[in-house]
């Protein structure tokens, strides 16, 4: 009963903030028609080229395992800004700018398959990058392990996701809720302040929590 009271008294004062956080959040309501991002992948196998080393006795399993090792090697490699500064080269030459800190690149791999993820803003330069980044694991491996004796690894593409726009992220889809959230807790808050602030008594029960007897009421009509 003292919420309804409360509500029915200061609905007024509740409102100020969600009409604030309404208007705060109306502009990001009105520009969510596109995607501000765009993602792809990228899988691959890498090996050693076999003209690099000399001829062993070992079997399938050897070469395999070596394909194995290759790639957590380049897993390693692609995660660090070496490999994005020179995916920027690489994109540079083929009319792209790009900042390599801006660069969204991660991967990760299992066994001899390994995969690139990369994700960028503008959906034509992601090709463009997605094509550097494919040149640049095949041609410029060699410059950063020494164990493939001055030649590239032999780099395979076994699978290029199309370019699709990347969902937006949690904080952009629930982060309208949160805010008016927040603008109708204030309300709450501030009809509860002004509740109990307020010095006058208006109902019989505030006079009799105050330890008075009330003997008598004149109705409103």
């Amino acid at each position: 009963m003292t919420l309804w009271v409360i509500l029915r008294r200061w609905w007024w004062l509740m409102l100020i903030p969600i009409v604030i956080t309404t208007a705060l959040v109306l502009p990001d309501l009105l520009n969510r028609g596109g995607s501000s991002s765009f993602s792809t992948m990228i899988s691959y196998s890498a090996a050693q080229s076999m003209e690099a080393i000399p001829r062993t006795d070992g079997d399938y399993q050897d070469i395999w395992r070596a394909a194995e090792l290759t790639v957590d090697a380049f897993t390693d490699w692609v995660r660090g800004n070496a490999f994005a500064g020179e995916v920027a080269d690489e994109a540079a030459a083929r009319g792209v700018m790009i900042d390599p800190l801006a660069l969204a690149i991660s991967a990760d791999n299992e066994g001899a398959v390994g995969r690139v993820y990369l994700s960028w803003a503008n959906g034509e330069e992601l090709a463009t990058i997605a094509d550097a980044v494919i040149r640049v694991l095949g041609t410029r491996s060699q410059l950063y392990f020494a164990q493939l004796g001055g030649e590239p690894a032999a780099v395979t593409i076994l699978h290029r996701a199309p370019i699709t726009p990347a969902p937006p992220p949690l904080t952009d889809r629930f982060g309208v809720l949160i805010r008016i959230g927040i603008g109708v807790i204030a309300g709450i808050a501030l009809a509860l302040l002004a509740y109990a602030l307020d010095p006058i008594l208006r109902r019989r029960d505030e006079v009799e929590r105050l330890g008075y007897k009330v003997i008598g009421t004149i109705p409103k009509r």
